[in-house]
């Protein structure tokens, strides 16, 4: 640690007497002289205090938990996204990256001293539960988050497989907190999922993982291969919807895998020399076909540089509701105890140049999810009435018949009612999902009836 904060120091003298060398080289030593000395009064105090309270405190107390927690209260200061991992934090982060791990299954951060849920994860218990993205929570079995660290929110959410928590929600339109029971369980993550939908292949990305971008190769052959190839395919749906994020790794190379070059993002820290760019590659999985991409306030971080990049180029329709707004990057630094620092080091830039950091990424369609309306137990549904009912000339009696349309005409056109009778019972399903499949059915359409030039 001593050897850390010597070098630190080293490198601000040196650039201080770098910028100010020719105006007054002894100016400046004494203004960094006076800066190290203020810094060393600071840290004695800290230690002044450190000793008082291993001294004098009403209980005795771990100095190996009093260190933690200066060391992550100096960390959460800075913002919402950096932090200390004790060592078997830092383990438990590098299983989550491999795509197992125990929990509720929810991505949280923190926010006005509560806990903001970013999103649930697919197939969790969090997610089967009905927590839903935008979630505050305020209580954990019964006791309040308010004051807690989010390390310390998130230890007691943490708890033995099959073991029950209830969690006190706050929800956007509900006038009153409500809870919610949930039952821990081991987190499986599968990175992609992948089905068909009519000619379209709908691409669910849950997380970027080490798993993410072989899984959308894999999946997205998989479905061309079931709609009978290429040439077939009307376009691709890449569901990004209460994706939290992950490795900044994969995001690039999903983004590459529907871009055949140009910038994918950029990354800028504290100095203009540690910038990266990262350029896309020759090659498109879609070999030009029309790309939907559905995000909402749950895509964060990694689905932002996806859904960002894809728009500036103009390779997809952006559709859903604005997104998270994490534009940020953290480096994840090993230390010497086997714990870590989540250190917040750069923000990223889409291709374009905007930050999207506190601001998401504005759909092109903005396509709002209706909320379901919650089912009264024991209520059957209603069958609708005949007086509500639409009528068409074939209802009426003695109506006549077409006689003009062959056997296979006909076919045709019960197969043209069935695929429109999907696509009806998907709105009610999906109303986003079914919205992007609507504008690459329109696109294909177009393609299909363009007229040459002549």
């Amino acid at each position: 640690m001593k050897k850390f904060v010597m070098a630190g120091l080293a490198g601000t003298v040196a650039g201080v007497l770098a910028t100010t060398q020719v105006a007054g080289p002894l100016l400046a030593q004494e203004t960094v002289t006076a800066r190290n000395t203020t810094v060393y009064e600071q840290l004695d105090l800290f230690g002044d205090i450190f000793e008082r309270i291993r001294a004098q405190y009403v209980e005795e107390v771990e100095t190996k938990d009093l260190v933690e927690a200066a060391i992550n209260g100096m960390l959460t200061s800075l913002d919402p996204h950096s932090s200390y991992l004790p060592p078997e934090d830092f383990e438990d982060m590098q299983v989550e990256t491999k795509g197992e791990f125990g929990g509720l299954g929810i991505e949280v951060t923190q926010e006005e001293g509560f806990v903001k849920v970013v999103s649930p994860m697919d197939e969790t218990p969090a997610a089967k539960a009905g927590i839903l993205a935008g979630d505050y929570i305020t209580h954990v079995d019964g006791e309040s988050v308010l004051g807690l660290q989010l390390d310390e929110v998130v230890e007691k959410m943490r708890g033995e497989i099959g073991s029950e928590i209830i969690v006190t929600i706050v929800r956007e339109g509900t006038p009153d907190p409500f809870d919610v029971s949930i039952i821990r369980d081991t987190i499986k993550l599968t990175a992609v999922r992948g089905r068909t939908v009519g000619s379209a292949v709908v691409l669910r990305i849950t997380t970027f993982n080490d798993q993410t971008y072989s899984g959308v190769e894999e999946q997205f052959k998989k479905r061309v291969e079931e709609i009978g190839g290429m040439d077939k395919v009307s376009g691709i749906v890449l569901d990004l919807r209460n994706n939290p994020g992950g490795l900044l790794t994969q995001a690039i190379m999903v983004s590459d895998g529907f871009l055949d070059k140009g910038e994918i993002v950029s990354t800028r820290g504290r100095n203009p020399r540690d910038g990266e760019r990262y350029n896309a590659t020759p090659g498109d999985l879609a070999e030009g076909k029309p790309v939907v991409v559905l995000i909402n306030g749950g895509s964060a971080s990694a689905s932002e540089i996806v859904a960002g990049a894809l728009q500036d180029h103009g390779r997809a329709i952006v559709v859903g509701t604005r997104s998270f707004g994490k534009g940020s990057v953290q480096t994840v630094i090993p230390l010497r105890d086997a714990g870590a620092m989540r250190l917040t080091t750069a923000r990223y830039y889409t291709p374009s140049g905007r930050s999207i950091q506190a601001l998401g990424v504005a759909p092109d369609i903005v396509v709002k999810q209706p909320i379901p309306e919650p089912k009264v137990e024991g209520e059957e549904a209603k069958p609708e009435s005949a007086a509500t009912r639409e009528q068409f000339e074939g209802d009426l009696r003695d109506a006549l018949s077409n006689d003009s349309m062959t056997d296979e005409e006909k076919r045709l056109l019960e197969e043209e009612r069935a695929k429109a009778e999907q696509s009806a019972a998907l709105r009610e399903e999906d109303y986003q999902l079914a919205y992007a499949v609507d504008i690459l059915k329109g696109l294909s359409a177009i393609n299909v009836n363009e007229v040459p030039a002549p």
